[in-house]
């Protein structure tokens, strides 16, 4: 059985000594003959120079070390350069299997073919390597690397040839192919930056004028979380669908319909019943209890343990999550601009932070208000504009039903199957439910609001919201794909993940449109700001109301309380910026965001559902129903991601053609593939296979399961006179019947103790006369 593995490793040197030389001449030369000389050189490395062609080549070799699946780096000193084979596309510093240059190489090398041998440092696990013949394990193990910096030269096939500093220094535009083939650069235009820093400014402006505003307020930590409660439906509507739609959907959605195909967009279906569930089960409850965090509840509920365990749920969901969602508009930002991605996060964290820091919720609300607005419409603008360029939506749907993408009812009952109808409402129905009912961002915004029936009315529109904004960006991923329906921009390289897509259409638009950048990445941005924000906000509460404040022997005044929350902002977003770094490690936004967030989002909804709906469920049921949800759930999702990094797990995607490309971006296309013989033929454990969809769902239903069976085990929950508030409408009709029940019950037995000892009072009366 043969695997695909793309292959990436790094290489080390120092400046004008070993490998690499960053002016791109050749450092050492040494021409005293035309053999081929090797040394081993640190942990495996292999140096060779040779002669080829009259041009003096310098290959680097890098031995494999037994973990080049996962990324090889040669240990050394001086600067990192990045090399790509097989699957990774051809960017700046990097040069690829199927490169001119490369191919001279090989060619012009005295490498031979032997027959493959196994791998001697992967113990029992057999691996060889083929292709159309077998290269030598040398050579496939092996990255080539040259002097040359760059590929400029290798349309003519030539090795070694020097590239000029001035094009060597320049950093390289994002580009995309014209109608002749060649390529056009795309830039960030003076009105884009207009239109992207204008969005910037007024977040920050509204951030100022909030702290100004409510600067006497004498109820600052009210103010601060839940905008003193008297706030209107517009803002808060706003809020929570910018919260909602993070630049995780803007960018991975898309990116979903033109490699998977459009089963996805069914998620739609389940948001609807999300909505209804929301504000007829749990709502009510927070709202008749009067609090600012949802995890006050399960204090009220159950005790200080189980509050303190749902409110590090919580943070460790959204420091997982708020990373992916700064990474996001930093690739967008990075593609069109070619400015460092992690330059990048670190603005929008800054940002991000001051005007959250500053205003408290009002500032978040307004901003996302704001930010929702540009998201919609730069979602509506690539929508219509794409469609305009592909020839109007009957192409659009006829180029991806040719290809099979057009699919809605896969009935499939199979959970390992990662798309089906019911993975994608079912799954999601429990995602978002954990996301939107529970969830402290999303609570903290109902409960800004000054009654039950306008946050209901806040829910209702927000459904409506976040079903045309989901729909529009499952729309763009079928414009995409039928834009670039024969010429496949990820197997010609001209992007290297398929997240890439949205940014790389955008700029293939510009020439006609000015403006259109600067409004897609200020959508993108406004989407990952409002929800960072959001999250920010969130987790300050959260940490001030359930960890600081039952701590303190003193009570802080409502500034101090204030001031607390805001350095934990300042805090938290600098854990966040820091986490980005490991975020990027990672492969498809849509799947690593809801296996990541599926970690704590099952256990929470578990522990709050077990609480509402079962009076008979104890506190020890809930602290141990949440912790082996929890932990079950990551085992899980780590696995998961790790079988699909090592390429154990692969997921069978849509067709995609090259045929319409040029003939200089054929030669670039993935033709050269490493292919892994194994002799590992058992499938990953059965549960590495589930869909990501199910995560939720399984953490729900086993902390709901293990805490009903630690309850009956430690004896149940006795519940007090006028506890009703503490469970969901739903059961308040069984609870009133219970309590009828048990009442007439009582009564029963106390007719039935009367009646005893009426009768041994007349059989002591009896005998006494006798």
């Amino acid at each position: 059985m043969c695997r695909e593995w793309p292959i990436a490793a790094r290489t080390r040197g120092r400046r004008g000594k070993t490998e690499i030389d960053r002016e791109g001449k050749h450092a050492g030369r040494r021409r005293e003959n035309n053999d081929t000389r090797e040394k081993v050189n640190g942990i495996g490395r292999v140096n060779r120079e040779q002669r080829a062609d009259g041009n003096f080549v310098k290959c680097v070799a890098v031995s494999w070390l037994g973990r080049v699946l996962g990324g090889t780096r040669a240990r050394g000193r001086g600067r990192e350069e990045e090399v790509s084979i097989g699957n990774g596309g051809s960017g700046v510093g990097t040069i690829t299997m199927e490169s001119p240059i490369i191919q001279s190489c090989l060619r012009a090398g005295p490498f031979k073919r032997p027959a493959p041998r196994p791998f001697p440092d992967l113990e029992a696990k057999q691996r060889s390597f083929s292709s159309a013949t077998c290269f030598s394990l040398d050579l496939v193990r092996s990255l080539l690397r040259f002097a040359s910096r760059r590929e400029s030269s290798s349309d003519t096939g030539e090795i070694g040839a020097e590239t000029p500093r001035s094009t060597r220094k320049k950093r390289k535009e994002p580009a995309a192919m014209d109608g002749s083939g060649g390529s056009t650069q795309r830039s960030f235009d003076t009105i884009d930056c207009v239109v992207f820093a204008g969005m910037l400014a007024i977040s920050v402006i509204i951030g100022v004028y909030q702290a100004y505003k409510s600067r006497k307020n004498e109820d600052a930590v009210r103010e601060y979380l839940v905008g003193g409660q008297n706030m209107s439906i517009f803002p808060i509507t706003m809020s929570l669908i910018a919260s909602y739609i993070s630049g995780i959907t803007i960018l991975g959605v898309p990116a979903e319909m033109y490699v998977y195909g459009t089963q996805h967009w069914c998620v739609v279906i389940a948001d609807l019943f999300v909505s209804l569930t929301m504000t007829m089960v749990y709502l009510p409850v927070f709202y008749g209890l009067g609090i600012t965090s949802s995890y006050e509840y399960l204090n009220l509920r159950f005790n200080g343990a189980v509050r303190l365990m749902g409110s590090v749920m919580f943070l460790i969901k959204m420091l997982l999550y708020i990373p992916l969602v700064i990474y996001v508009p930093a690739v967008a930002f990075n593609q069109v601009t070619g400015i460092n991605l992690h330059a990048i996060a670190v603005l929008v964290c800054v940002v991000c932070i001051f005007y959250t820091t500053l205003g408290g919720l009002k500032a978040v609300v307004w901003t996302d208000a704001i930010q929702t607005i540009v998201m919609f419409g730069g979602v509506i603008a690539i929508a219509i504009i794409g469609t305009h360029q592909v020839g109007g939506f009957e192409q659009v749907w006829r180029r991806n039903r040719d290809t099979d993408r057009i699919e809605f009812f896969d009935m499939d009952f199979d959970p390992t199957t990662r798309h089906t109808f019911w993975t994608v409402v079912v799954g999601n129905y429990f995602n978002w439910l954990a996301s939107c009912s529970v969830n402290q961002s999303m609570v903290q915004r109902c409960l800004a609001m000054s009654n039950l029936k306008r946050a209901n009315a806040t829910i209702t529109i927000m459904t409506i919201g976040i079903i045309i904004i989901v729909s529009l960006s499952c729309y763009t991923g079928i414009v995409i794909f039928a834009a670039f329906y024969d010429c496949d921009p990820i197997r010609t390289k001209r992007i290297k993940k398929s997240d890439q897509l949205l940014p790389f259409f955008v700029m293939e638009m510009t020439e006609s449109i000015p403006g259109l950048p600067g409004l897609f990445v200020a959508g993108v941005f406004s989407a990952a700001l409002s929800t960072m924000s959001t999250g920010l906000n969130s987790m300050s509460g959260v940490i001030y109301e359930d960890m600081i404040k039952p701590w303190m022997r003193i009570s802080l005044s409502e500034v101090a309380a204030s001031r607390v929350m805001k350095l934990t902002v300042l805090l938290i977003g600098i854990v966040c910026v820091t986490l980005v770094y490991l975020v990027e490690k990672l492969s498809g936004l849509i799947q690593a965001a809801r296996s990541l967030s599926g970690i704590t989002a099952g256990p929470l909804l578990g522990v709050f559902t077990l609480g509402m709906f079962f009076p008979l469920a104890n506190s020890a049921g809930a602290l141990v129903g949440g912790f082996v949800s929890l932990n079950l759930v990551a085992w899980i999702s780590f696995g998961t991601q790790a079988a699909i990094s090592s390429g154990k797990i692969r997921f069978p995607t849509k067709p995609v053609s090259i045929d319409g490309c040029p003939e200089s971006l054929k030669s670039q296309a993935t033709n050269f593939t490493v292919v892994v013989e194994t002799a590992i033929k058992e499938p990953p454990f059965f549960l590495y296979r589930m869909s990501y969809l199910w995560y939720t769902w399984l953490g729900c239903l086993t902390a709901i399961l293990v805490g009903l069976l630690v309850s009956w085990i430690t004896g149940p929950n006795k519940r007090t006179p006028g506890d009703e508030k503490l469970y969901t409408p739903v059961i308040h009709g069984l609870l009133r019947d219970s309590v009828a029940i048990a009442a007439k019950r009582q009564q029963e037995g106390a007719v039935t103790e009367l009646e005893k000892m009426d009768g041994s009072c007349r059989a002591t009366a009896a005998s006494s006369r006798i």
